[in-house]
Parts: structure tokens; sequence; C-alpha cells
């Protein structure tokens, strides 16, 4: 497996240093040791990961399978040997479920949980996006249904790269049918949130402090059975010219509401 990118290599080594899992498999190979990849070789040192200084032929030839996207690699490359793109933050949900249900005791009235639900949203780069402003925002967890979407995120580096590295942290569960998990959602105690244009106001909406949001992809929205389950449709209030939001910015923003109004709360 190959990673690029600063933030995405940054933050695979912070993930290594908390969960102390073995790095022998980990090597970092750089060519010019400018300042921000100087203090990427000094956290790999203390990773205990190793590191190699090579040119940057060497390093054009590790990257030239990954997407063009990702293959400017800005002098540092960091490979892992015998594994695809580590999945880490996968969690099971029903195990998830379990642990967040009002039910389980380690929920209070004054815990804040947001959870992310993305029906449909197949291209990398929009799921890449979400998950780092689930990360900015406090979201703990993000849905991805198995089929008909980027589920692949355990081996599509594209999502890493474009999360800048948030990826590492944000649990994702990916499970086979987003009703029943809507409903199991409801079962514990959150109130689902579906996005579409039609709906209530967000900025005259208190959100629950056990929150789901649903976004749909761009082309068909919301599937119609998960439509069903929601307990509100909200929308983002705008003034543009064009149809809608691209869906990672208008998660962004309902994430940041979600985030405000709760945190008001708390």
């Amino acid at each position: 497996m190959i990673i690029t990118g600063f933030h995405s290599i940054e933050e695979k080594i912070r993930s290594l240093l908390k969960s102390k899992e073995n790095t022998k498999d980990y090597k970092v190979f750089y060519s010019k040791p400018g300042p921000r990849v100087k203090k990427i070789l000094a956290a790999a040192q203390e990773a205990g990961v190793s590191a190699e200084q090579t040119d940057d032929k060497k390093l054009d030839d590790l990257v030239k399978d990954l997407d063009q996207a990702l293959q400017d690699h800005r002098g540092i490359v960091m490979t892992i040997a015998g594994q695809k793109k580590s999945a880490e933050n996968l969690v099971d949900f029903d195990s998830w479920i379990k642990k967040h249900s009002t039910t389980s005791g380690s929920f209070t009235e004054s815990s804040r949980e947001t959870v992310v639900i993305l029906d449909k949203i197949t291209d990398p780069h929009n799921v890449g996006a979400i998950i780092r402003s689930c990360d900015q925002f406090g979201a703990s967890l993000v849905i991805i249904p198995e089929h008909n979407s980027a589920s692949n995120i355990a081996s599509n580096e594209i999502i890493g790269r474009t999360s800048a590295g948030a990826s590492a942290w944000v649990p994702v569960a990916i499970v086979k049918n987003l009703v029943r998990t809507a409903e199991q959602l409801k079962d514990a105690g959150f109130w689902l949130y579906g996005a579409d244009a039609g709906g209530e106001d967000i900025t005259g909406l208190s959100f629950a402090q056990k929150s789901a949001i649903i976004m749909g992809s761009e082309g068909t929205g919301i599937d119609v059975l998960l439509q069903k389950n929601c307990d509100t449709i909200v929308s983002i209030p705008t003034c543009g010219k064009i149809d809608s939001l691209n869906v990672s910015v208008a998660a962004g923003v309902l994430l940041y509401e979600v985030y405000r109004s709760t945190k008001e709360r708390s």
C-alpha cells in the first residue's frame, strides 16, 4: 500500500503513535528534506517507522499505479508492506449501536452523538471531504452502504487524501441495508434528519443531542424508503442561482449547525 500527501502521512504516523501498532512493515521514502518533510521524519522516528532518502524517480515509480490526483507525492511517500489500505477506523455497526443506545448506560442526556449516513454517494472525493468535516465538527460515526457508494474505503487512497488524514480518525461503518440501519438508530434514541431542498429551514431548528444526518446523492437524493424513516427533512437556505450545494459542502454546513446547536445546550 502507498500513502501520499503530507496530511495523510502525518495522520497515519499519529495514529501509529496512539495505537502502539507494530511498525516493521511501514517505511517512509523521501527526496528533499524540506521543513515539512523533516517534521514528518521526526514523527516517524518517534513512532519507530524507518525512513530512507532517495530520489524523485524512485518516488515517481512508487506512485505510478495510483490515481493521477495522488501521484503528486511532493517529495515523500509512505509504504506499508503486504497491505491494502489500512482499515483501523472501520467499526462493526451492530456493536457500535449497542454501546451508544440510550439503554446502554454509557449515554447521558448531556452527551452529544452525531452520525452521518451517506446514501448512494459514489464520488470518493465527496466522501473524503465529508469525513474531514465529520472530524472537525465531532461526528461520532459515518455510515456507508456496501453497494452503490464509495464503500471501498478500505482500499481507496483518494478518500484518505481528500479527507486530509481525517479518515484515520473518524469511525466508519459499512452496512448492507441503510433502512434497517436507520431503524436501529431510531430504536437507540437517535433523531433522523434527511437533507433535501424542500425541507425545514435549519436556521430555526434545534437539533437533538443524538442526531443522524442523512445525505443523499446529488442526482437522486435520499432513497424513498430511507426518507420515510426520517423524523424531519431539513434544508439549507441559500441565495445562489444554481440548483443546490455540492453534497460535501452541504454536509459540512449541516454538521456545523448540529455542532453549534447541541454545544450551546451541553
